[in-house]
């Protein structure tokens, strides 16, 4: 039985975010590498699998998931992982109140940020830069009192849908040394077992680091 295909790019917090969590819980993928700077993910084919033209995208037999929050909650599914997404309505709205944030002020946020010095993309910096301390002045508050996002004693897939896009916050210019919290709970979820780190790219505050 061949194995599942994520399709990504190495420098995409969202197919990070995807690989992360395949590695965490041992599930074995293939990398496909989508050239974006080639505009591979507006060919036609990859068109098929993902109309939005976005990585990443898990292609598993004749399921197709296209987007990463979506292929968190694929994988932790089909895996049986309800120490990662909690099978209780609290647990799993707790957790999906996080993957919302993922997908609305880490995007707009410190993602944005990142997109403009790695990617060029044609944002305010200003406006997304005070758009990602807000969050994280958020976040900081969250783990002022617990060791992960969701309340309890491991962490949960709203942590690995958060981590890339804070981790790398710097790069777009975004100072974490005000948040503590923050960074020592990056610090717990690069001591999981199996955890696969993002990759780094020397701009913004990073060229300092």
């Amino acid at each position: 039985m061949s194995r599942p295909k994520l399709y990504r790019h190495p420098l995409s917090g969202h197919s990070h975010r995807a690989q992360l969590f395949a590695s965490l819980i041992g599930a074995e993928v293939e990398i496909v590498e989508v050239d974006l700077a080639k505009g591979a993910h507006k060919a036609p084919d990859f068109l098929k699998l993902n109309p939005f033209g976005q990585v990443p995208v898990l292609v598993d037999g004749e399921t197709v998931v296209a987007d990463s929050n979506a292929i968190l909650v694929y994988l932790a599914k089909k895996h049986g992982r309800a120490d990662w997404l909690p099978e209780d309505a609290a647990g799993a709205a707790a957790v999906q109140r996080w993957l919302s944030v993922a997908a609305g002020q880490i995007a707009f946020g410190p993602a944005a940020a990142r997109l403009i010095t790695v990617f060029g993309a044609a944002f305010n910096a200003d406006e997304v830069i005070k758009r990602a301390h807000g969050v994280l002045t958020l976040v900081e508050a969250e783990l002022a009192t617990r060791a992960w996002l969701v309340p309890g004693a491991t962490p949960t897939i709203a942590d690995v849908a958060l981590y890339s896009y804070i981790a790398r916050a710097p790069e777009g210019n975004v100072d974490l040394s005000g948040y503590p919290h923050v960074r020592a709970w990056l610090k717990r979820v690069e001591a999981l077992p199996s955890f696969t780190p993002f990759a780094e790219t020397p701009v913004g505050l990073a060229k300092a680091a």
